[in-house]
């Protein structure tokens, strides 16, 4: 029998600041490479947000962690 595919586990992604984005890359490899089953949904914070939307926390960022309930910064 074979073994049928993990769900798929909704999170949100805050890549941040400085070199936020680059250690995030770095984590989401890992746990790709582990089988992580996650489905990113990919947003922002900090002075990327500031800089996009004029907000450090912007509502769709919130709402999205609300949704996902999990939340990787």
């Amino acid at each position: 029998m074979a073994a049928t595919p993990a769900a798929q586990i909704p999170a949100t992604l805050i890549p941040g600041d400085g070199i936020g984005p680059e250690v995030t890359q770095a984590t989401v490899q890992v746990l790709d490479a582990l089988g992580a089953p996650f489905a990113w949904d990919t947003q922002t914070a900090g002075m990327a947000a500031i800089d996009a939307a004029g907000d450090p926390l912007p509502k769709a960022t919130l709402d999205s962690i609300r949704r996902t309930r999990l939340a990787l910064k």
